[in-house]
């Protein structure tokens, strides 16, 4: 399981179209009064094998769940071809841009009705920050959320000590985090830092927890429905830090090959890395070399972290919306319970689910992934990782076209606002 939560980034890659007809749609009821519910996921062979064992618990003598096999390397690309061929499974795994989208094209069935109230699943069983990022601006709920990342500063303890260094913890500031990162870099590291999140195309938004925990402007005030991009005074000064971060040697450049940084981590070979949770799973499995620990991002005058989710969605054309929503139901409340204690990668969404999850970290001994994920779960101040819109693209073409340059000194800290004006431009002709 890797970092497919972040939005499908890995999983959701490209490939050739699949077939559509071996998929077929939603099945609804049978000549007999039977239902079968369809279910798509994104998942690796062995995560399916764990999830088909715990649907094996779910009980109705009226329903019968059939998962659809979906190579995880090609499911964007059949998540769109079925979407066209109107034959998109009862269920299937989302990120949030995705569940935006689609219920805002009309596309998804709309659950806020059946979320509503203070029932076992209702709206207010889930994580707060979930189900006010997963409505549409008219209040339309198009799919639920499951798992949730949470973004923070994964740690080298023996780098920190040979350095005479205090360890990350809850509290620390982005100033400290540079400092420790130049002087890991001075103890012989390639970067100290390395920051994909703040130096490729979610830079800015990555960035804008440095200027929301300083009491600046985030760079957009809704990543859903945003209507301007903002560079203020803080922001910049945020952007000023990184720039000399990566001059001096102590934060890696955009551009660097992130491919097997989980594996240089491991290693010893790089001392801070800003990623998320999920790695905790796949160190388990890995058995990294070196002591490590996990710290919340760091603050200014007050917390402030990223926000990102995936979910499960129903197309509008499900032919049997009561027996979908058990199995929905039984998905985000029952299965993860029973998947996550052998894989913790993603806290569940669902707040009764979430003991399994923080059980098997206990049970492992990563004290400090547990309560950094607490922290990002309970912290107020939040931002999406990226845009969820159509034209998202255009605006990560205008971010690469600047951003990169700045942070690297090509370019002057004064073309922030050439981008965020170009990128208001793309807001505006799309409003």
């Amino acid at each position: 399981m890797k970092r497919w939560i972040r939005c499908a980034g890995v999983l959701l890659s490209a490939g050739g179209l699949l077939a559509t007809a071996a998929c077929g749609g939603s099945s609804g009821k049978q000549s007999d009064g039977k239902v079968t519910v369809t279910l798509m996921t994104w998942e690796s062979a062995t995560t399916n094998k764990a999830i088909d064992q715990a649907l094996t618990g779910f009980h109705d003598p009226n329903i019968t769940v059939k998962r659809v096999d979906t190579p995880n390397g090609n499911y964007s690309d059949k998540l769109a071809a079925l979407t066209q061929a109107k034959k998109l499974p009862d269920l299937f795994w989302c990120g949030n841009d995705t569940e935006q989208q689609y219920t805002s094209q009309g596309l998804l069935t709309d659950w806020a009705s059946r979320l509503s109230g203070s029932t076992d699943f209702g709206a207010s069983s889930f994580v707060s920050s979930t189900m006010k990022n997963w409505k549409t601006a008219d209040g339309k709920i198009g799919g639920v959320p499951s798992l949730l990342n949470t973004y923070g500063i994964w740690y080298d303890v023996d780098a920190f000590k040979a350095a005479g260094l205090t360890v990350p913890a809850a509290g620390w500031t982005w100033d400290q985090m540079f400092a420790d990162a130049a002087k890991l870099h001075a103890k012989g590291a390639k970067y100290g830092l390395v920051a994909d999140a703040l130096t490729s195309t979610d830079g800015p938004f990555s960035l804008s927890t440095y200027a929301l925990s300083a009491g600046g402007a985030p760079f957009a005030d809704d990543v859903h429905h945003p209507t301007k991009t903002t560079i203020d005074t803080t922001y910049t000064d945020g952007v000023r830090k990184v720039v000399a971060g990566i001059k001096s040697g102590a934060v890696a450049p955009p551009g660097y090959d992130i491919s097997n940084q989980q594996a240089l981590f491991a290693a010893g070979q790089i001392p801070m890395l800003w990623s998320g949770q999920w790695l905790a799973a796949g160190f388990l499995t890995d058995k990294p070399k070196i002591k490590y620990g996990f710290a919340p991002l760091p603050q200014q005058t007050k917390a402030a972290t990223l926000y990102d989710a995936v979910g499960i969605c129903t197309p509008s054309y499900t032919q049997n919306a009561d027996a979908t929503f058990k199995v929905l139901k039984y998905l985000d409340s029952t299965v993860w319970t029973k998947v996550l204690p052998d894989s913790p990668v993603a806290a569940p969404a669902y707040l009764s689910s979430q003991s399994a999850y923080f059980g098997a970290l206990d049970k492992a001994g990563l004290t400090t992934v547990a309560s950094t994920v607490k922290a990002g779960l309970n912290t107020p101040t939040t931002i999406g990782v990226r845009f969820t819109t159509q034209w998202a693209s255009q605006s990560n073409d205008l971010i690469t076209a600047y951003w990169p340059d700045i942070l690297n000194g090509k370019k002057p800290l004064s073309d922030l606002q050439t981008m965020t004006g170009k990128i208001n431009d793309v807001i505006k002709s799309n409003g």
